[in-house]
């Protein structure tokens, strides 16, 4: 598991997106910031599909070590289970 989210309803027309990424996990900027940019592209094609919720994404160590593919898989399992749960 590279990530764990938190889902909430909210009142808004959409779903929106918080990011909770460890300084002391990964480190420099770089790793941070590239984490961060597939959660966003990630989030941004998917969330047409998802209800209004507030969702907050943490990564977790093992996301450091994984490829952009395997990142975005596993996201897409995650936006599927929230589309079909809510």
């Amino acid at each position: 598991m590279y990530f764990s989210l938190s889902v909430l309803a909210n009142r808004q027309t959409q779903p929106r997106l918080g990011l909770a990424i460890s300084t002391r996990i990964f480190g420099g900027a770089v790793a941070r910031n590239r984490i961060k940019r597939i959660l966003r592209e990630s989030f941004r094609l998917n969330q047409h599909g998802l209800p209004a919720v507030d969702v907050t994404v943490v990564a977790r160590e093992a996301a450091r070590r994984a490829a952009p593919k395997e990142l975005r898989a596993s996201l897409e399992k995650h936006w599927k289970s929230i589309s079909v749960g809510c």
